[in-house]
Order: C-alpha cells, then sequence, then structure tokens
C-alpha cells in the first residue's frame, strides 16, 4: 500500500481493523491470500457448534461487512482496495457451511475459494466490475464462497470423502 493509502487508514480504528483483516491484508503480496488465511482460525469454534451457528455468523460477516468495506474504502478514497480483505473473511465463512471441518476439508476449501475469488467466473466478475460500494465488495466474494461451498459438497459427495 502507498504512503498515502495508507495515512488514510488506522489499525487502531476498528472498522479498518476488521475491514483490513485484523491487518492480513497490509501484507504487500496477495492480500487475499493472507486475509482468507486469517480468517480461517475463526472456524475452530464450529467444529462443536450448530451448523446453524456458522450460518449465522457467515450472514452476519456478510452484512457487516457491507459496511466495513464500504466505510473503509470510502475513508482510503479507493473503489475496492486489495487492503481490504473483510470480504474474504465472510467468504470463507460461507465456503464452510454444512461441511465437516477437517485439515483436509480445510484445504480444499481454502483452495476452492482462492480459485474462484481470483478468476472470477460468471457471475462473479460482472459483480465485481459493475456493483459499486460496499455492496460491490462484499457481494462478489460472498458468491465465490457460494460456489467454493457448492464444489466442496460435490468433491466430497464424489469422492466419499
Amino acid at each position: 500500500m502507498d504512503k498515502t493509502l495508507r495515512k488514510r487508514v488506522s489499525m487502531k480504528n476498528p472498522v479498518h481493523f476488521l475491514a483490513l483483516g485484523f491487518g492480513s491484508g497490509l501484507i504487500p503480496l496477495m492480500p487475499g491470500t493472507f486475509g482468507s488465511l486469517a480468517a480461517l482460525p475463526l472456524l475452530i469454534p464450529f467444529i462443536w457448534l450448530s451448523p446453524y451457528a456458522l450460518l449465522i455468523a457467515a450472514v452476519i460477516a456478510s452484512v457487516v461487512g457491507i459496511y466495513l468495506c464500504g466505510k473503509t474504502a470510502d475513508d482510503m478514497q479507493v473503489h475496492d482496495h486489495g487492503s481490504i480483505v473483510w470480504d474474504e473473511v465472510a467468504g470463507i465463512l460461507l465456503t464452510f457451511l454444512w461441511i465437516p471441518l477437517s485439515p483436509l476439508t480445510v484445504l480444499l476449501g481454502f483452495v476452492l475459494f482462492r480459485f474462484f475469488d481470483i478468476l472470477k467466473p460468471w457471475p462473479i466478475k460482472p459483480i465485481d466490475k459493475y456493483l459499486a460500494g460496499g455492496l460491490g465488495i462484499m457481494l462478489d466474494d460472498v458468491v465465490a464462497g457460494v460456489m467454493a461451498c457448492v464444489s466442496l459438497h460435490a468433491v466430497l459427495l464424489l469422492t466419499g470423502l
């Protein structure tokens, strides 16, 4: 992140802290990947909780993320800077809906989510390109998370894992 943008955000501001993925979005190379990695520990409590708890958490993260990402983008005076990674946090949570969590499923889900988030197949790319503000920042990753979730369910079903 260049110095001008860095001056516009503060890790002491809770909105910026969350939008920047607890600081993981400030890593200069592959901030989306590091933001996704930073989200993985958030899955730990859901090993023991109802799958509906993860659904509720993912929906809350997505809805709150509209504000977090929109406000931070406005403060940075950019559309969707790579350092804003709360959308990846929500997308990762959505990826694991009704998935039995294990090291293998977490690895597969992470790879699938990054695949959809980076390549942006239809309908992700048009959402990313044409939808502005916090909703636009969030929605492409929400769709990537849902597509990764469906794909992960298919992989588990087809392989018997």
